[in-house]
């Protein structure tokens, strides 16, 4: 099947609206356009060379946390939320009360991704692993009467007050099982030989066309780019998220998806879809350079200061898992005097690695400023 002929699906008349019923896309698809080659090649070329910093970086899972925590936090404001970066990385109880709503939705996007990653290991790219991951992101927040971890059993809709007024009507409820399962076969059937990229670029339109949770669907969906790259081995650790791409570019990102289910052109999100992956994977890449340098950095100023040389290594370790900590957090996870990690902190001070954000004399809370500030 011709991209160029790529057909979306038809609207369905139903009470008193249309919704939109997708095609099918377990397809095995070819192109005309030589610009989605070129394209192609250079989002592989470079998804190959993040996956290679993955590889190489010591301690790699250390550096993804913060990552993972960008994803998070960007994926989560695409959708509404108000946290900041700093806020993100901050424990509960340092967060102001009227903003804790919020924090609560980006801690559990934090821990769905983690939960779905390591998922991977016994259970494949799925519609169970996406009900999962579903079931714990919306635990305890706004969405959590939106039946989570399960596909909806009403209609939804995206845009507008409601389905009078609405932007876009996805699917009735009752095709829902018989979509997602045509979406599991594309990514697992062995007689579709469609690249990888071209296979997400359709998938993460078509999931969304579905829209088959209540809620949390784009969240979800931004998510699954990356589960499949894990789950098929494009990437050795979880290092590639595009949320920040499609936040800066967010009017871009609803134009090229609504492109396809409105005027059949699927073309223009695959193209997209595969400049994003460039960016951000390049990016990326950058990041772990820097990261390498600030390593670098960190590990002479810790045998710079030779007999707490063992313990500045540790606290400055603690310092790359959570970037913002009380002299308490330290204490509670390292086996170090609070003088000790005083003394350890103010060096850190000096040396210009890290700042005191409160300002107060008490239950004062430190920001590892050189690493946070890379993301």
């Amino acid at each position: 099947m011709k991209l160029e002929e790529f057909k979306a699906g038809t609207h369905k008349q139903q009470y008193q609206y249309k919704s939109f019923s997708p095609q099918p896309i377990n397809k095995n698809w070819i192109w005309l356009d030589p610009s989605i080659n070129v394209l192609l090649e250079k989002a592989t070329q470079s998804l190959g060379e993040l996956n290679a910093f993955s590889i190489i970086v010591p301690n790699v899972d250390l550096f993804i946390k913060m990552h993972i925590v960008k994803e998070a936090n960007t994926s989560s404001r695409i959708e509404g939320t108000k946290t900041k970066m700093d806020e993100a990385v901050m424990a509960k109880e340092d967060i102001l009360p009227e903003r804790r709503d919020d924090w609560q939705e980006v801690y559990n996007y934090i821990k769905a991704i983690n939960q779905s990653i390591e998922e991977l290991e016994t259970l494949p790219l799925s519609s169970r692993l996406l009900c999962n991951t579903h079931k714990i992101l919306m635990s305890s927040v706004r969405g959590e009467h939106k039946t989570p971890g399960e596909f909806r059993k009403s209609q939804n809709w995206i845009g507008g007050s409601g389905l009078s007024d609405a932007v876009f009507i996805p699917p009735g409820h009752d095709e829902i099982n018989d979509l997602m399962s045509d979406l599991e076969n594309f990514w697992h059937a062995p007689d579709i030989q469609v690249p990888h990229l071209i296979k997400i670029a359709l998938s993460h339109y078509q999931f969304e066309t579905i829209h088959p949770f209540l809620d949390g669907n784009g969240r979800i969906g931004r998510l699954m780019i990356t589960l499949y790259l894990v789950n098929f081995g494009l990437l050795k650790q979880p290092t590639l998220y595009l949320s920040d791409f499609f936040e800066r570019n967010r009017a871009s990102y609803y134009d090229a998806l609504s492109h396809g289910h409105d005027e059949d052109d699927i073309i223009h999100w695959i193209k997209f879809f595969l400049q994003a992956v460039i960016e951000i994977a390049g990016k990326s890449i950058d990041t772990f350079n820097k990261i390498l340098i600030l390593k670098n950095e960190t590990d002479i100023l810790s045998t710079k200061l030779r007999s707490r040389a063992d313990n500045v290594r540790r606290v400055i370790e603690l310092f790359y898992q959570t970037p913002f900590l009380h002299v308490k957090d330290i204490s509670k996870s390292l086996s170090i005097t609070d003088r000790s990690i005083r003394n350890i902190v103010n060096d850190l001070m000096k040396e210009g690695m890290i700042v005191e954000t409160t300002g107060t004399s008490r239950n004062r809370l430190y920001l590892f400023k050189k690493y946070f500030s890379l993301f």
